[in-house]
């Protein structure tokens, strides 16, 4: 009796399952009536397939979300930085994703974006004080990111003003130069850049500088040049790193765009970050005000300060770069079709996906420490160089990856990937070079170091 009444009951749900519109064409077609009395003839097991087999017709398979996180690490903030880092990845899908190929394939940089950020007011977002938002590095870490994951120059243009220009103001100036800077630099009214890099000078600038300090009373003197520079080319104010002829030691000055000797030149033809705007700085007998030297910049350890506080941001840049080409791409296999299929179910692109995925998976938690160790005051030097090692290498591998699952698509901006590839190149080799970095953490764990 109880088989009876559960074949009764599933043939109801068969009933309720039908489509009648569908049904009125189908009898057209079909011989309804013998169709009916094969259903009834059909045992329990048989029932249930077929009603399987209607309920899953016209039903799409609910795919997987796109989202790099797979160890769910934002589940690790807390509710106000979450909706901060929701906050700045809504700025950046809706301000900035729309605008980036066509100003990355010119090689300008979208002023008008400067009003949109100031609304998100995240700049200096670590420090305390000056407007600034006094948020954790582990924030800053995860703004960085959210910023690489769809554009790595914007992230750059943001990461030299924040953490470089008014870092440097922020950890080496004096009061009153923090007074006058960093308020309008977090507002975004002052653009600053930084100014190490050299022609002739790259890693060796901690004892190499070609760019002289000589003071005159209460001036200095500056002469040389400085490569390379991001944002040189509009911004307000250039952070200057000279040595000095007196004592042979690096100082940091503020220079203003106005002061007498000083000119900057766009570099062009670059094959990377080709949205910011890197200059070429003159100085020519540049004169500077000693009310405009950093007045707590006195050697190059100073210097490595700024330098070690922003490297580990720069491993977070590296992360979003490669989990937006890992995002791109994972998108783009599932569309892609080829031999009736899409890519994304074949074995071959699934294995590139893993490899994405798990190099990822191991840059974030490895930069997510990174931030919590500085936060906690306990990060050092080779902390920050083997994080900027290893996140940057992987990125390298990981676009790379992302570029081959699209195939000749990738090479192709609208697809988004090949910024990405383009990109990681500039990331792998600025703030210290792999080599440079490697030598840093293995002077740290050897106690021998590899130096020239």
């Amino acid at each position: 009796m109880s088989g009876t009444f559960s074949k009764l009951r599933n043939a109801y749900q068969l009933f309720k399952s039908i489509d009648f519109k569908q049904l009125a064409k189908l009898s057209e077609k079909v011989d309804l009536p013998k169709v009916m009395q094969s259903v009834a003839q059909m045992d329990e097991n048989q029932l249930n397939g077929l009603m399987k087999m209607l309920g899953s017709r016209g039903s799409k398979k609910k795919e997987p979300p796109i989202d790099g996180d797979f160890y769910n690490i934002s589940e690790r903030l807390s509710p106000e930085d979450r909706a901060l880092q929701l906050k700045v990845r809504e700025f950046m899908e809706k301000e900035i994703q729309p605008l980036v190929n066509e100003y990355w394939l010119k090689a300008e940089f979208p002023f008008e974006i400067i009003e949109k950020f100031r609304a998100l007011n995240i700049c200096g977002v670590t420090y305390d004080g000056y407007g600034c938002p006094n948020r954790s590095y582990l924030m800053e870490g995860i703004i960085a990111m959210e910023m690489a994951r769809v554009d790595a120059s914007i992230a750059t243009f943001f990461g030299v003003q924040s953490g470089l220009a008014m870092g440097s103001i922020y950890m080496l100036g004096s009061e009153a130069q923090k007074a006058e800077w960093l308020p309008k630099m977090q507002q975004l009214h002052c653009i600053g850049a930084f100014g190490l890099t050299e022609p002739e000078v790259g890693s060796g600038t901690a004892g190499g500088l070609t760019t002289t300090a000589k003071r005159e009373g209460d001036t200095w003197i500056l002469n040389g040049q400085k490569k390379w520079i991001g944002n040189a080319t509009f911004a307000d104010v250039i952070v200057i790193w000279a040595r000095d002829l007196g004592d042979n030691q690096v100082k940091g000055f503020l220079v203003r765009k106005e002061n007498p000797g000083f000119a900057v030149e766009k570099m062009h033809d670059k094959m990377a970050l080709r949205i910011v705007q890197n200059g070429l700085i003159t100085l020519t007998d540049c004169r500077v005000e000693e009310a405009d030297r950093l007045q707590h910049a006195n050697n190059f350890k100073d210097t490595s300060r700024v330098l070690r506080m922003t490297r580990a941001s720069v491993a977070w840049e590296a992360v979003g770069c490669a989990r937006g080409a890992y995002e791109n791409a994972l998108a783009y296999t599932r569309k892609r079709k080829q031999f009736g299929k899409p890519i994304a179910s074949f074995q071959l692109i699934q294995g590139h996906l893993v490899e994405m995925l798990s190099n990822l998976t191991a840059m974030q938690t490895m930069v997510f420490r990174l931030s919590e160790m500085q936060d906690q005051g306990a990060l050092k030097d080779e902390h920050a160089s083997l994080a900027k090692v290893f996140c940057t290498l992987r990125t390298r591998d990981i676009v790379g990856r992302a570029r081959e699952v699209m195939g000749g698509n990738g090479i192709l901006l609208e697809y988004n990937v090949a910024r990405f590839v383009a990109d990681a190149e500039a990331i792998y080799s600025y703030e210290g070079t792999k080599e440079i970095n490697s030598l840093i953490v293995g002077r740290a764990i050897t106690g021998s170091s590899a130096f020239v």
